[in-house]
């Protein structure tokens, strides 16, 4: 498991900068607001430090925090040191919700940071809203995210993007035209992203062999795979969460199914190794937003201060996205000149260009990341990049 010696609620000094407009008196127009007389720029965090899926959070908040210490290192934003607020949903239905009115009516934070599930951000996103708080997700891929509306970003690709990559991965790369779908019900992130990999893939001549269910925190899926292997599928389409993913990969080994087995950024933790093996998970595949290995500058410079910050630990795509967070934020605030909340909108939805270690970075009028998505593979205990795809390779 991940180092889990992370607070609750922790509060990190060394970063960001302005953030949050909580309307304060005598303060003169385009000043910094959000910290009252700490001097400080409040951002809240909200993540899933613990429970089922705490490898998310954990790794998020990680590259949030390093965002911010690097960021506050070089003397803040708006000549103020961020403070970061985070506060731990447990993975818990129901928690976001409690915690995003808490961080805007108690800690009267500038900004939310959050969350990595996309059912969670869902919770949040309405509250931030009502209060025209800006929230940006770092990799809530479910379309309805931004839809709760204009205060509401992320700085991840959506699930229509994702679905139709791996629609065209499945028939390009992997040659299959007959799939199984094992799809988790009771996420909204897993039936959304079934579903736009399916219609893609039926309209470009595949088949859906079989179509199973199952609920999250199931742990024996062999019926469901008995019925796959039956159908005679050439690979099987997996848009889960990693323990899940985890699992149906050993117990479909264990049935003799042999054939790919894929997923979406559901899958990204280094979590899926130590609870499948290396065995089960040859010839699997998923799509995420960033590999450690690309030999950019950004990413680089991005893997080298993590491994020195976490004793050495390989940051995975939610740390990049966490920390891409943060930092499209701190840039937003910058060019906004204040952390009033409308202006910081505004300024957040007309981020273009920016150099983040998961790739260029433009906020698109449905206050989407307009960016490349990878494909890595698992073989012999590690992640290996398969192909990068780009924006407009994908027509959506």
């Amino acid at each position: 498991m991940k180092n889990r010696s992370i607070l609750t609620k922790a509060t990190v000094l060394p970063v960001l900068g302005a953030l949050l407009f909580w309307g304060g008196c005598g303060k003169e127009p385009g000043e910094a607001t959000g910290g009252g007389a700490t001097g400080k720029i409040r951002v809240g965090e909200y993540a899933s430090l613990t429970g089922k899926e705490a490898a998310f959070g954990q790794s998020s908040h990680k590259g949030t925090a390093l965002a911010v210490e690097e960021i506050n290192a070089a003397g803040g934003v708006l000549g103020k040191p961020i403070e970061l607020i985070t506060e731990d949903d447990q993975s818990k239905p129901g928690e976001a919700a409690t915690i995003a009115r808490k961080l805007i009516s108690r800690d009267n934070v500038v900004a939310l940071l959050g969350e990595v599930a996309s059912g969670r951000s869902l919770e949040a996103a309405p509250i931030c809203q009502a209060n025209k708080i800006p929230m940006i997700s770092p990799s809530s891929t479910n379309p309805r995210v931004t839809e709760q509306g204009d205060y509401i970003f992320r700085v991840c690709f959506t699930d229509p993007f994702q679905g139709r990559l791996l629609a065209d991965f499945a028939k390009k790369t992997l040659k299959a035209s007959k799939v199984a779908v094992l799809s988790d019900v009771a996420q909204a992130y897993s039936v959304g992203l079934a579903q736009y990999f399916k219609e893609p893939f039926l309209a470009g001549g595949g088949t859906i062999v079989a179509d199973q269910k199952f609920s999250s925190g199931d742990k024996d899926f062999k019926a469901q795979l008995t019925a796959i292997k039956a159908a005679n599928p050439e690979a099987i389409f997996v848009p889960s969460y990693y323990t899940e993913a985890a699992l149906i990969a050993l117990q479909a080994r264990q049935l003799g199914i042999t054939i790919p087995i894929f997923g979406g950024d559901g899958w990204e933790a280094q979590e899926l190794i130590q609870l499948a093996g290396g065995e089960a998970l040859k010839n699997t595949y998923y799509s995420t937003h960033f590999s450690s290995v690309k030999e950019t500058p950004e990413v680089q410079k991005f893997v080298k201060a993590y491994r020195a910050k976490y004793r050495d630990e390989i940051p995975d795509a939610m740390a990049a996205l966490g920390y891409d967070s943060a930092l499209v934020l701190a840039d937003s605030i910058k060019r906004a000149g204040t952390t009033d909340g409308p202006k910081l909108r505004d300024a957040i939805g007309t981020t273009k260009d920016f150099p983040g270690v998961t790739g260029s970075i433009s906020i698109n009028a449905d206050r989407n990341a307009v960016k490349p998505a990878v494909i890595l593979k698992v073989e012999n205990g590690k992640y290996l990049l398969v192909e990068t795809i780009k924006p407009e390779a994908v027509k959506l």
